[in-house]
């Protein structure tokens, strides 16, 4: 190759590269008519959830719902007569269980300590290291899956590595 012919070839790499920039930041900006993202408005979303079976309550309507049901708990311990003073103090405690449901999606190149974390914020179990060292104790760290697990927070800790890990 000689000089001319190596210069004539920079110079048309520079004038490709200057065409593609000038595309490129000058060029119609057509990413909106490409991104047809559907938004929902609060109540469409909750139109949909409830036609798949869930409730939605917002922070004051929950609270009236409780308030309903410990006064449905007062209001039928009344009427069976309960008299004493421990039936008075299962009056006044009115339980109630709170469970929690993950929908935990597992991808490729995840690990048991990251599943663990996952666990531990969703408030499904109480220490990922513990989790992290049954998996391993169970020789199972390379055997997890790819996949969408539900867990639910009273499931055992066996129970919870037994659907993650089949």
């Amino acid at each position: 190759m000689t000089a001319n012919s190596l210069r004539s070839f920079a110079g048309g790499l520079m004038m490709a590269a200057t065409v593609c920039g000038a595309v490129y930041f000058f060029g119609v900006n057509d990413v909106s008519s490409t991104q047809a993202e559907e938004t929902l408005t609060v109540a469409e979303m909750k139109t949909s959830l409830a036609e798949d079976g869930y409730h939605i309550y917002t922070e004051e309507e929950w609270q009236e719902h409780l308030a309903a049901i410990t006064a449905e708990v007062y209001e039928e311990a009344e009427a069976n007569g309960t008299q004493g003073e421990e039936s008075q103090e299962e009056e006044n405690e009115v339980s109630v269980e709170y469970r929690t449901k993950l929908i935990l999606t597992v991808s490729s190149g995840m690990t048991s300590i990251d599943v663990g974390n996952a666990l531990v914020r969703a408030e499904i179990i109480d220490n990922s290291m513990a989790f992290f060292n049954e998996v391993e104790r169970r020789g199972l760290a390379n055997a997890l899956r790819p996949g969408t697990f539900e867990i639910d927070s009273n499931m055992s800790l066996d129970e919870i590595i037994s659907i993650i890990f089949r």
